[in-house]
Order: C-alpha cells, then structure tokens, then sequence
C-alpha cells in the first residue's frame, strides 16, 4: 500500500479531510519538544486549524528528546500524519499538515539549539511530561542533582534536558543580539508557565546571573490548560487508518471530538491565530485548571474506583450505567458550589459536557488505568472540596462515597472476591492494613484516614466526614458499589 506523503494527498477519499492551506508557504516559527501523541492531537491541530484562517504561516518543528522513532515514522511522510477522531456516531479522520520536520536531540543536540536560537523561532513548546522538567514536585524548584541537570551544567552547549535546550536557546539567541522566544508549557502541571519559568531561573542562574536575569526581564512563560483523551495508539488503530485511508500511516494519533486550551495570551514574539480556532486566550488559567482539577478529574477517580468495583472496565461503560450517571450528577451537585466560573465558563453545561465525554463508546478508557496512583490524587481531586463543603456546613455524601470506593478499591479485593493490581506508591502500606483489618470499615477507615500524607491532620477528626466514609465503606462491602450507590437517590 502508498504511504502518507504529499504527493499521496490527492489520492485520498472525500471523506477525510486535509490541509486547506499551502504548506510550501510554511515557516519553522515553533519549535515542540516531545512531539508525542497528545502535542500531535492538541497543539498540532490547533496550529493546522489556524493556518487554515489564513493568519500567519507557523509551521512546527518537532524535536525528540530520547529516541529517532517519531522522526522515523514521520519524515518519510513529508511530516504528515492522521488524526483519527472515535466520536460515537463514527470515526472522523484528518491529515495534519502544521508539522513541517522532527529533530532528535541526542543525535545532534547541537542542531537543535541553533533551531531554537534561529530568528524564524518565536514558540518553543513542551510536552515533556512531569518527570522530563527534571525538577522537585513538592517544591517546584530544580533539582540540581538530577543526571540530566549535572550533564547540561557540564556541557551546555550540547544539553539533552528540555530545561538545558531552553536555556541553550535563550543564551545562543542573547549573545546573537535576538530577543527571546515565548517558553510554552502544555504539560498538565498547576501553574505550569510559572514552573517553567522558576525552573529555566533556576539553570540559567547556574550558568550566567546576567543571562538569568535578561531572561527574567524580558522572557514570556504562559500558563496554559490543555484538555483532550488521547489514549495510546495501537497495531488495531493503525490498521483501521489504513483502511479507511487507502494510505499507510506510520504515526496516526487517536482522539476523542471534544478539545479545550486556555492559554494565559503573554507572548514575547506574537503566536498562531489559536483563538480564532476556539484557543481560550485568557488573562488567568488558574480558574481553569481548578475547575477541571475538581469536576474532571475528581468525578473520573471518583467514577473509576466505583466503576471498576462494579465490573465496569471502562469508563464509558461506567458513566453509562443510569446509577453511575445518577451519582456523577450529585457529585457535580456538591463540587460546583466550590468552583468559581471561570470566564465565559457555565458549569452546568461544563458538568454536561463531561458526562458526554465519559460515555464516549468510541474511547476506551479503563477504570484501572485512572485508578491508579490515587493516594497522590485525592487530596488535589476531592479532598479540597470535601474541606470547603465541611466548612460551609453542606453536604457532602458523594464526595464521601468517592473516598470510601476508594478504600475498598485499594484492599486489593473486588466485590467477586478476585484480585486487583494497585499501582500506587503507598500499595504496600495498604494491604498490611487490610490484611490485619478485613472488611471491618470502621477499623479499616481510621487506619486510612491515619496516613497524614493523604488526609493530613483535620480530615480525621471531621466526624462528619469520617462516619460518612466508614458507612459508605461498610455498605460496599455489604451490599456492593452499584447498589451503594443506588442508594444515595
């Protein structure tokens, strides 16, 4: 079978569509390091979509920070690939154009850097994930003694961290007389520009307080929020693209209709047209993120953990129980009093639209998978609502129930008796204590609740809160998550 390229493009059927733009007229204006699947099914269509509008001509140069993979799959294919979109009514497929060349870093870090140093450069974008920022979670700063950080100190002309290219850039384009590009965050970490930002402070310090400082003075570190199910691409989907494009495609990504980006609009050097493509340019994303961190992410764990008690694999199978649907839209009953609105923002239909999402046949998102880690997302998923709601006197019995499916999920046994794979750092410490303590679930709730790294040290003593766990944990165990649930009206 033909392979993806543009000469290719004009074979393709009717149905799918493909960049209405020239690319010949495209310039490297970005720069994305970590051109993985989410970039591909986020920002790169997001860039494709304004090209369209006919503003700006901002091609992207990928760059892989670990392995030649991505350019592999990609060059031949004139840096095109399928976005393949699973919506219910069917599958929805187009050609991403706004990708015009992938670099890898470790092959030529040199090259990279005179690619960020480049006048045509304005963007330099990331989506390295949380352990490719080299730094402390819990404090937000660098971590000197990371390989990568000692390496890049060592050699900064030929760095293979994305915080020692970003800094290489900048101090290549200072000393060329350029001014600096706009350092764009799209990994999903709270206040992810000002992270960004303290981190390249922190090395650039290390190597020039001068440069530190000019960087400091005159850089733009946006904040954004960035929102799209991407899940793994497989042999299965790469297959279905090829059929249903008469063309092979090495790189196809895989994606759920709906997007959202909010992007704080602080640039050094101008940007695409992304808010005429439905990009949120605001002032402040904090609200943003806060909203998704409490109705999206709170209701996913609080729906996994009592989806996947319940049998349910997927979340899709889950939020399409009437029961389950019922305990989503109580849950969203009691978090959005805490949430403030962001602008132009209704939560109601935001909460709407969520539950859309979650009952997406097409996605394939498995409750296991988002269960897992949960002793590091409670406390930022729902405990900060259950403290509000505590406060203010309101009631919070699905909040409660979020947490006790929680507790039965991690003993380790299913209702049928099988057991489950907890992957969390603190898996160890939970089976001892469900081992010594059974299925008693008040025993079993005050060991839990005694893990100051989760609950701190006032959630144990708001009886309200602990009484409401603890007959949520025993009725699970009882009666089971369906009916438990069922219960609540």
């Amino acid at each position: 079978m033909t392979r993806l390229s543009s000469a290719a493009l004009a074979s393709l059927p009717a149905s799918v569509r493909r960049p209405g733009y020239d690319r010949g007229e495209l310039r490297p204006g970005i720069v994305h390091l970590g051109l993985g699947a989410f970039a591909r099914a986020h920002l790169c269509e997001f860039t494709d979509d304004a090209l369209e509008t006919g503003f700006g001509a901002w091609g992207i140069v990928g760059a892989s920070l670990q392995r030649p993979d991505q350019r592999d799959r990609l060059k031949p294919q004139d840096g095109l690939y399928t976005f393949l979109k699973r919506a219910p009514a069917g599958p929805q497929l187009r050609v991403i154009g706004s990708v015009l060349d992938v670099l890898v870093a470790p092959e030529d870090p040199r090259a990279l850097v005179a690619r960020l140093a480049a006048p045509e450069t304005r963007i330099v974008s990331l989506t390295v994930t949380e352990k490719g920022y080299c730094h402390d979670p819990a404090t937000g700063r660098l971590r000197t003694d990371h390989p990568d950080i000692v390496h890049d100190l060592a050699e900064p002309d030929a760095p293979r961290s994305a915080i020692g290219l970003i800094v290489a850039g900048l101090a290549a384009r200072r000393a060329a007389g350029l001014g600096p590009f706009t350092a764009l965050c799209c990994d999903n970490l709270p206040s992810n520009g000002h992270v960004l930002a303290g981190l390249v402070r922190d090395f650039a310090a290390l190597r020039d307080d001068a440069l530190a400082a000019w960087i400091e003075a005159n850089g733009a570190f946006p904040s954004t929020m960035v929102d799209r199910i991407v899940p793994a691409t497989t042999e299965a989907d790469i297959a279905e693209v090829a059929e249903l494009l008469g063309l092979d495609d090495a790189a196809p990504v895989i994606g759920e209709p709906f997007r959202q980006w909010a992007v704080e609009d602080v640039f050094a050097a101008g940007r695409p047209a992304w808010d005429k493509v439905g990009a949120q340019m605001v002032s402040e994303v904090a609200p943003f993120e806060f909203m998704k961190l409490r109705m999206l992410n709170g209701a996913h764990s609080s729906l996994a953990y009592l989806g996947y008690l319940a049998g349910h694999e997927t979340v899709a199978a889950a939020s399409g129980d009437p029961v389950f649907a019922r305990f989503l839209q109580g849950l969203w009953a009691e978090i959005i009093p805490t949430v403030p609105a962001p602008q132009g923002v209704n939560l109601e239909a935001y909460a709407g639209d969520l539950l859309a999402r979650f009952r997406n046949p097409a996605i394939r998102h498995r409750t296991w998978q988002i269960a897992m880690d949960g002793s590091q997302k409670l406390p930022q998923r729902l405990l900060g609502t259950v403290r509000e709601r505590l406060k203010a006197g309101a009631p919070i019995d699905h909040l409660a129930l979020g947490v006790a499916a929680w507790m039965a999920y991690v003993t380790g046994t299913d209702e049928k008796g099988q057991p489950i794979d907890v992957r969390d750092p603190l898996a160890g410490e939970f089976a001892i204590r469900a081992k010594a303590l059974g299925r008693d679930a008040v025993a079993l709730s005050a060991a839990l609740f005694g893990i100051g790294a989760i609950f701190g040290d006032d959630l144990p003593r708001e009886t309200r809160f602990t009484r409401a766990v603890a007959g949520h944990l025993d009725s699970l165990f009882r009666t089971g998550a369906k009916a438990t649930a069922a219960a609540l009206g």
